[in-house]
């Protein structure tokens, strides 16, 4: 099992370790419920060190970043962050990932943890008669991710940097926490603000005691998987291996929105197909109308208790304090305000498919 460089920190401050994609990571420290409010009001900080980081560089970088990725990287700028995913060639998805743009000859992908090699292996073997040049620099850098809307008033203190000008998804390395060369970005995957911070392993822990430390009199406090898990469902983000994976196509998954047809990449014309004819089935949310809290995988049915999709992510929203879940639905079902079913415990619980996402920032 692997470790983050902030392990002994993590159960140092009462962080309840579990395995997770491989490494030991705390799940939560407070609880689930606490965890989210805290991001949700003020602010909170997490370890995503676990997540992946590679380094496409030289003169063909952006032609395979092009072919691998179904976004279109030719309009980043330097500084600017993408969000899109790895096609496969069987009409699914790799990956999803992030797109850093340092120069014309230099990006990061972040991918996620869970799928470093199967992601690396992909990336090397799509790049065989492109040239590009590549390196996974993911036991090298260590992640934190400081999410709430006292986030980046609170980080303004670690840098001359005017961080609360940045646009959302943009980066820039700068000094931090009196280390150079980190690399700050406007980016999460909470719905709420905040930032991303990439750092050196060997600087990390200095970093992260000065984050907690700059944030303290907002009320900072460490936050699990856990709370990221409720947090990001709440926002209407996918989970790789939850609601998106090697059989679910974007279009599906209803990243049409990062599926730029306008270049060539691997499958495009496999799914250009799929958007001129459609899809049987979509990505939905939905909120259950009586109590109980759907899970990955239970079975949505229609009013018969014929099946209709299953679901691919469900809690119960601390935030809205409702059950919300999302999962796949025949093309009939997917429209908002459609009442569906999920099977849960060999009972029907009513609910009703609503757009996403279910928790917007104020």
């Amino acid at each position: 099992m692997k470790t983050t460089v902030f392990k002994e920190k993590h159960e140092q401050m009462g962080g309840k370790m579990v395995p997770f994609a491989g490494y030991y990571m705390p799940v939560q420290f407070e609880g689930v419920t606490a965890e989210h409010e805290t991001v949700r009001n003020v602010l909170g900080v997490f370890d995503v060190s676990h997540m992946g980081e590679f380094w496409v560089e030289g003169p063909k970088a952006l032609e395979l970043i092009q072919w691998v990725s179904s976004n279109d990287a030719s309009v980043l700028h330097d500084g600017k962050v993408q969000y899109t995913c790895f096609p496969n060639d069987k009409g699914g998805i790799v990956d999803d990932f992030l797109v850093y743009r340092f120069n014309e000859e230099k990006y990061l992908l972040v991918v996620n943890a869970s799928n470093i090699e199967k992601d690396f292996d992909w990336l090397n073997k799509q790049n065989a008669d492109i040239g590009a040049k590549l390196t996974n620099a993911s036991g090298e850098i260590s992640q934190l991710a400081v999410q709430g809307p006292l986030a980046l008033k609170a980080m303004q203190k670690l840098t001359d940097e005017n961080l609360e000008e940045m646009p959302f998804f943009t980066f820039k390395e700068m000094p931090f926490a009196g280390v150079e060369n980190v690399i700050v970005s406007i980016t999460g995957y909470t719905g709420s603000d905040g930032c991303e911070i990439y750092v050196r392993n060997e600087d990390a822990l200095k970093v992260y005691e000065a984050v907690l430390e700059a944030g303290e009199e907002c009320g900072i406090k460490p936050i699990g998987l856990a709370a990221r898990d409720t947090l990001r469902l709440e926002a209407g983000l996918c989970l790789y291996g939850n609601d998106i994976d090697e059989t679910t196509s974007p279009i599906e998954a209803g990243l049409g929105w990062v599926t730029k047809f306008s270049k060539d990449f691997v499958n495009r014309d496999n799914l250009l197909k799929q958007k001129e004819e459609g899809v049987s089935r979509r990505l939905v949310g939905f909120e259950l109308l009586e109590k109980g809290i759907s899970r990955k995988d239970y079975q949505i049915v229609d009013e018969n208790g014929q099946s209709i999709g299953k679901v691919t992510s469900g809690t119960m929203s601390p935030t809205l304090k409702k059950p919300i879940g999302m999962g796949y639905v025949n093309k009939p079902h997917t429209k908002a305000g459609t009442i569906i079913y999920i099977q849960i415990r060999g009972k029907a619980f009513k609910a009703q498919v609503v757009k996403l996402p279910f928790y917007k920032k104020p």
